[in-house]
């Protein structure tokens, strides 16, 4: 299901910013304390200050720095700064001059005062300095410039332009966020996850673990592969006892979790040298049970491993049971960490793969745990697909002449579909039907190097990725289970085609929905054409068209603007150049940060109008806290503001967009419109969650917006049982969920999504599922033999997309 994208874990891959594959915009609430804007260059990557003292390893205390980027970050005129944790009034910051670079995607360790404890060395420092960090407690800034900071509180240093990236940690005074990193001590320091995500709160970026400091050259003194016996000759280069099987056990969780196994043999199927660093390792020598995987993710921090595919190793290191994206209920991914590798040989056949298919991927999705964990249940890989997925992590799989059921995206990710038993759209996709038909067969696909030295395969819906695409079996937070490929099929272009709605009737009203998502007067103008002329040949220049995710003047700069005329009269100066009509335009500007979105953006619904076709009943009142009321009855029936906002100030609306009505008038007759873009699915357990049925827990405030909504048309259907309405938007959810029921009930509206053919019914497509996100609801003034309506498919099942929503339009004779 759409969800925003949470920050990134170690576990992330490929990508660096938010996913865009997300049906609504990102509901952030900024967080209490300094520093709530995250750093977008380098960042503090690790701290550590015990160096030396009891019990440590280490020698010296050292700071490092990260670089996410994909470009060299120069550090000359560069300084990391100390302040201790609760500094006096003459506490003073301390200075560490930088220089070089940060290579990109790489670290750059700066090495700090020793202590008199400690037996190993750091690696060869980039930059070296004197500060005496204390290991339980203090602030570290990188800094632009060498001077001495002088800010001693948050607030102060969240002023002070010069301060890059910041990190407080134990009990600091100065911090990122809601509070400091916790956790340092005498043989632990706080680090970043490998992605080097940063939300902004060192709470929450940077957990406690044993310090691994490596330079700009990747050289660490730990948790990276080494040759020989990799365990200081302590263990023979023999396998141990406990093999890759027995690691797994027969249920989602490890029976050997937190525990140090011993020379694990294997063979490595695959490499990552990026993102989350490390590499796959296979047992040659399977036992007959089918629930006990047979391969695993070797996890090496932030060294790049140094293994190959064909080397059969031997790994020592803890088991770890991770959860890439634990609140949203993701499956755990068995992996061992901390790794010390021993390289036996090199050049031996890789294990061969299992090929998923309709003839081994069951029928049944999950078992059914009441919504509770079904972690701890045997795994049963015959009856469930979850199940089986899960008894092949890690392990080579291989999928052959599949059909693509979701474009490739910007992250040089697409989804195929390997079992042939899911309902089918008529162009190819896969139908998302309802909560209990997931789609068994969806697998994403990546790639793993060499093949990302070359171009990733572009295709849309229907396409067929022929011959064979194969590789280690992951799991993705933000996807599920994803083939981590070493091999990759040739495209088949099905040559899909972007639909164009049929053309209304002079007669006939038509009013179109879209989904712009996050449109801002920055925005590149190929996104405005390309939006524009989707409105004008696509949709044929609707009468009335309803825009979703419309940005302030400022686009995402959180700088008090609300207004959004510079980017609406963009978009229309856009339609009339692309041959379309002059339209007019009304919108109420919200409260700025109250209606959720992109921070910053203060998004909002639009309606455009063409003046020549249909008029605006222009009835003054309307803001963005005054609630629009129904007056009149019959013919005589009419909106207290138009444009107006239904119940504003309802708790409903939290963080969310308020639906905006409007009255107009076509043919001396009224109609009445309401733009809608309920709340985002943020919060609701994925369908491969662990919790089986998962919870969605963002539906309980989209039924309450439902519920307001549908008060507000009753009351106008009273007062007019002839009243013409017309609700459509973005209402980030399906047909048949409870919102939809709900707004629905005592058929005040039809949903006209429901009279396409069941293989019809979608208009964005997430993870693999072709779903309904948007819809046109209409009132029963309007008859369904006077009502003609289309979802216009331009948008979600194509690799270049100038919008993930498809639009939709409706021609009716009021």
């Amino acid at each position: 299901m759409p969800s925003p994208t949470p920050a990134r874990s170690r576990r992330t891959l490929l990508r660096v910013a938010a996913s865009a594959a997300v049906a609504a915009s990102l509901v952030l609430v900024p967080l209490p304390g300094a520093f709530a804007a995250p750093a977008t260059g380098v960042v503090i990557a690790e701290v550590y200050g015990g160096g030396g003292n009891s019990g440590a390893t280490l020698k010296n205390d050292f700071i490092e720095l990260g670089n996410p980027t994909g470009a060299a970050f120069g550090l000359s005129g560069y300084s990391v700064q100390y302040l201790p944790g609760s500094p006096g009034a003459t506490t003073q910051w301390g200075v560490t001059p930088l220089n070089g670079s940060v290579p990109a995607g790489g670290r750059y360790l700066v090495s700090e005062a020793p202590g008199a404890g400690g037996t190993a060395d750091l690696p060869a420092a980039d930059a070296s300095g004197n500060l005496n960090l204390s290991a339980t407690t203090g602030t570290v800034a990188l800094v632009t410039g060498t001077t001495a900071l002088t800010c001693k509180t948050a607030d102060a240093c969240a002023a002070d332009s010069r301060i890059v990236d910041l990190v407080g940690f134990g009990t600091a005074v100065v911090r990122k966020g809601s509070g400091p990193a916790l956790g340092a001590s005498n043989t632990a320091s706080v680090k970043r996850d490998a992605s080097l995500g940063d939300t902004g709160d060192n709470a929450k970026d940077f957990t406690a673990g044993d310090p691994t400091p490596v330079n700009s050259k990747g050289q660490t003194t730990g948790g990276g592969t080494t040759p020989g016996d990799g365990d200081g000759g302590t263990n023979p280069p023999v396998p141990g006892t406990v093999r890759i099987h027995d690691i797994h056990g027969t249920t989602r969780l490890s029976p050997y979790n937190t525990k140090t196994v011993t020379n694990v043999p294997g063979i490595v199927t695959g490499v990552r040298g990026y993102g989350t660093k490390g590499f796959w390792i296979q047992d040659s020598a399977p036992d007959d049970n089918a629930a006990t995987s047979e391969g695993i993710f070797v996890y090496t921090g932030s060294a790049v491993p140094t293994v190959k595919v064909g080397d059969s190793v031997l790994v020592t290191g803890k088991v770890s049971d991770y959860y890439p994206n634990s609140s949203g209920g993701s499956q755990s991914l068995t992996e061992i960490t901390g790794p010390k590798t021993t390289v036996l040989s090199s050049g031996n056949a890789v294990p061969a793969p299992v090929v998923l298919s309709a003839a081994n991927i069951p029928a049944a999705y999950a078992p059914d745990a009441g919504g509770g964990s079904i972690e701890n249940l045997p795994l049963n890989p015959s009856k469930y697909a979850l199940d089986l997925y899960k008894s092949l992590e890690g392990m080579n799989v291989e999928v052959r002449d599949v059909p693509v059921v979701q474009a490739t995206d910007k992250y040089n990710e697409l989804w195929v579909d390997a079992s042939s038993a899911d309902p089918r759209t008529a162009r190819g996709g896969v139908v998302y039907l309802g909560y209990d038909k997931p789609n068994n067969g969806r697998i994403m696909i990546q790639t793993l190097p060499p093949l990302t030295q070359q171009p990733f395969p572009v295709a849309n819906v229907g396409d067929k990725l022929t011959g064979s695409t194969a590789g280690p079996l992951d799991y993705n937070q933000f996807g599920g289970y994803t083939i981590a490929a070493n091999t990759v099929g040739t495209v088949q272009d099905n040559g899909l085609q972007r639909e164009v709605a049929d053309r209304a009737l002079p007669s006939e009203l038509s009013i179109a929905t879209y989904n712009v998502e996050n449109l801002a007067p920055s925005d590149p103008d190929t996104k405005y054409a390309q939006l524009a002329q989707a409105v004008v040949t696509n949709l044929r220049s609707p009468d009335i068209v309803a825009l979703e995710e419309i940005q302030d003047n400022s686009g995402a700069i959180d700088d008090g603007t609300v207004d959004a005329s510079v980017t609406v009269q963009k978009f229309i100066d856009a339609v009339k150049a692309a041959g379309g009509p002059a339209y007019d335009w009304r919108s109420i500007d919200p409260v700025n940060d109250k209606d959720g979105g992109q921070p910053g953006g203060n998004i909002r619904q639009v309606f455009l109008f063409n003046p020549d076709r249909v008029s605006f009943t222009d009835i003054p009142g309307g803001d963005s806290t005054t609630a629009v009321d129904v007056v009149g009855t019959g013919k005589r029936t009419t909106l207290t503001a138009s444009p107006g906002r239904i119940d504003p100030n309802n708790e409903a609306w939290t963080s969310s967009r308020k639906p905006l009505v409007g009255q107009f008038s076509f043919h001396n007759k009224p109609v009445f419109v309401i733009a809608n873009h309920f709340n985002s699915k943020g919060g609701d357990q994925g369908i491969d969650s662990r919790f089986q049925a998962p919870n969605r827990s963002s539906e309980v405030q989209r039924q309450k917006q439902a519920a307001v909504e549908h008060a507000f048309i009753a009351k106008l259907e009273a007062a007019d049982p002839d009243a013409r309405i017309v609700s459509l938007g973005d209402f980030n959810d399906y047909q048949f969920s409870p919102a939809m029921q709900t707004l629905t009930k005592d058929g005040v509206l039809r949903d006209l999504v429901n009279t396409l053919p069941a293989n019809e019914r979608y208009s964005y497509v997430y993870q693999g599922n072709s779903q309904v996100l948007d819809h046109i609801m209409v009132s029963p003034a309007f008859k369904p033999q006077q009502t003609r309506y289309d979802v216009v498919h331009i948008n979600s099942e194509f690799a270049v997309q100038a919008s993930d929503h498809d639009p939709q339009v409706v021609r009716v004779k009021p």
